[in-house]
């Protein structure tokens, strides 16, 4: 692609005379300039990939990726045949989940209940993988298990008694009331997820629909796919079997949520892509100015009969050598960095004392990052067209030179 000559000629031009220290200093600065951009890309790119992975796993792992509500209207055996011929690899488990309010030592605390059975398989797996306190085999009539930073935040522990009090009322002598019913604390769970831990109680699936006052018709089924991310095409399947039931998937519950990460992700892309760009407006003038000091040389060469193409393709060559080695530096430790973000995040924290990630804002317990070869590969294209192009344009006016002017003038 490239002659010895024109390599010869761009090597040459990556070093600078020493009257020429400037074109130096401005050549140190695009490298400097790209390979931090692309750097920056790809720790932004990467932590976001992290956020929204650890995010939706997250997500995930506490709910269904598919509920049936009965929608006041039993649910048969027959359509849960059904469900099960559609898709023999599903989870089904039948649940009831409602507001409320946890009432220990003078503190009060609004909360959602949520009625399961520990028979059924998903239910199992989630407790014997959460749980830090207490054991499954206690998880009977009149006991629940609470999140761990419920417990921290009430100061409950395995074996306290607590008053939840539902949003439905019953009449007594005294008036309508809230139903209210005592409970021991059999365990507790830590999922790593802030927001579910401090807000989640789980009850007996039986004490639950006691509490709100329900019967067995009124429980919801919670299905779990193999594919969680083929639950809406699962959805629109399922949905033609009745139509009286209301059916939703967990990217129902949180579309408005991802759909901010993406538009964030998006946005943080462009943004940073200008650094790169920016930076590469000084391979520009850099090249410029080169091509103008080189005026003579330049001429010479064309009188040796060396053609404009050749001279233009050894300034392209010059510029587009630091964006690429500029990009692959960037890439490097791109990567580098988005490894050990965690241990980074530590360090700036113990060191200047702050707060870079709080979990209670966050929802995560640690600063989540995914390297994404898809993301890497589309940020060095980037990069690199980005320089081919800074590079071209100061290069293309060489063709527009008089060389016998150049000469006489020089």
């Amino acid at each position: 692609m490239f002659t010895k000559v024109e390599r010869l000629i761009s090597s040459r031009n990556l070093k600078p005379k020493k009257k020429e220290g400037f074109l130096k200093i401005i050549s140190i600065f695009s490298f400097l300039g790209i390979m931090l951009g692309v750097t920056i890309l790809i720790i932004v790119m990467s932590v976001m990939n992290g956020f929204k992975t650890d995010l939706t796993n997250k997500i995930l792992g506490l709910n269904p990726h598919v509920i049936v509500q009965p929608n006041g209207f039993k649910i048969d055996d027959i359509y849960i045949s059904k469900l099960k011929q559609k898709n023999k690899n599903i989870s089904i488990s039948k649940t009831y989940s409602g507001e409320g309010v946890i009432i220990i030592n003078n503190k009060a605390k609004g909360i959602i209940f949520k009625g399961v059975n520990d028979k059924e398989k998903k239910i199992k797996e989630f407790l014997k993988k959460n749980i830090v306190r207490g054991d499954i085999k206690n998880f009977k009539k009149n006991n629940v298990f609470i999140g761990s930073e419920l417990a921290f935040n009430l100061d409950l522990d395995e074996g306290d008694k607590i008053n939840l009090m539902s949003s439905v009322f019953v009449t007594t002598p005294l008036g309508s009331l809230p139903k209210q019913e005592n409970f021991n604390v059999a365990g507790i769970f830590n999922t790593g997820f802030i927001e579910f831990d401090q807000n989640i109680i789980l009850l007996n699936i039986e004490d639950a629909l006691s509490i709100f006052d329900k019967g067995i018709n009124d429980q919801n089924l919670e299905i779990y796919l193999k594919n969680p991310l083929a639950a809406n095409s699962f959805k629109e399947e399922i949905e033609q079997f009745n139509q009286n039931y209301f059916i939703y998937t967990w990217s129902d519950l949180n579309k408005s949520f991802f759909s901010a990460l993406k538009v964030e992700r998006n946005v943080m892309f462009i943004i940073l892509t200008l650094i790169i760009i920016v930076a590469a407006f000084n391979i520009i003038s850099g090249l410029t100015i080169l091509i103008k000091n080189k005026t003579k040389e330049i001429a010479i060469l064309k009188t040796l009969g060396l053609n404009n193409t050749s001279i233009k393709k050894s300034f392209f060559l010059t510029g587009f050598t630091i964006g690429f080695f500029a990009t692959i530096s960037g890439v490097i430790l791109g990567i580098i960095f988005s490894s050990n973000i965690e241990k980074i995040r530590i360090f700036l924290s113990t060191v200047f004392n702050l707060e870079i990630f709080p979990s209670d804002i966050y929802f995560l317990e640690k600063l989540p990052s995914e390297i994404n070869l898809y993301s890497i590969l589309l940020i060095f294209i980037l990069s690199l067209m980005v320089s081919a192009i800074a590079s071209y344009i100061p290069a293309r006016h060489i063709s527009k030179m008089k060389t016998f002017r150049a000469l006489k003038y020089e």
